[in-house]
């Protein structure tokens, strides 16, 4: 289904696009995932068959409605095909199309412990000035990598993990 919402979001960025609205479409579909991470019922109410499609989009439009009107059609329309379910895979594909159109790239840094906002902004200006582009950090915390960090941007992966030098250095122990 990643496909699906592939294609869902590109005929979305297309007509943004075309309206030059993009911004105020993602800032919308941004909006409308907090909600439903907030809220997760509300999803469940949207894709349940029990309910009737025309409640379910008055209920769209009466939570969404002070929203850009393409993310609330949108969401209708994956209300109507019953893929409420993706909205959020959707979402995100959009925002990977608005950051490839311009020019931004998006890097996901695990490191062993939460980075500070000192930290953070000190990996993006290294791979800003390593990839020339700006960059959004997406950070995960993963105890097992031990220390250090892995990277993982415009399909490279840097690994600086202390596992990884670990694994390193006993291989070369073993030889």
């Amino acid at each position: 289904m990643m496909q699906m919402s592939k294609e869902y979001a590109t005929a979305l960025f297309m007509l943004a696009s075309e309206e030059n609205c993009q911004k105020e479409v993602s800032e919308a579909l941004g909006c409308m995932v907090k909600t439903f991470e907030e809220n997760s019922e509300y999803v469940d109410l949207l894709s349940s068959p029990a309910i009737p499609l025309s409640e379910r989009l008055a209920a769209v439009d009466g939570a969404f409605s002070s929203l850009h009107e393409y993310a609330v059609s949108f969401l209708k329309l994956l209300c109507e095909k019953r893929y409420v379910g993706f909205f959020a895979d959707a979402a995100k594909e959009y925002e990977n199309l608005l950051s490839a159109s311009s020019n931004i790239l998006t890097a996901k840094v695990t490191s062993a412990v939460s980075l500070t906002q000192e930290e953070e902004n000190a990996v993006k200006e290294k791979l800003h000035a390593k990839f020339g582009n700006p960059v959004i950090l997406e950070t995960a915390v993963d105890s097992e990598i031990l220390g250090g960090m892995i990277i993982e941007i415009d399909g490279k992966v840097i690994d600086a993990s202390l596992r990884q030098r670990l694994g390193d250095l006993k291989d070369v122990i073993s030889r």
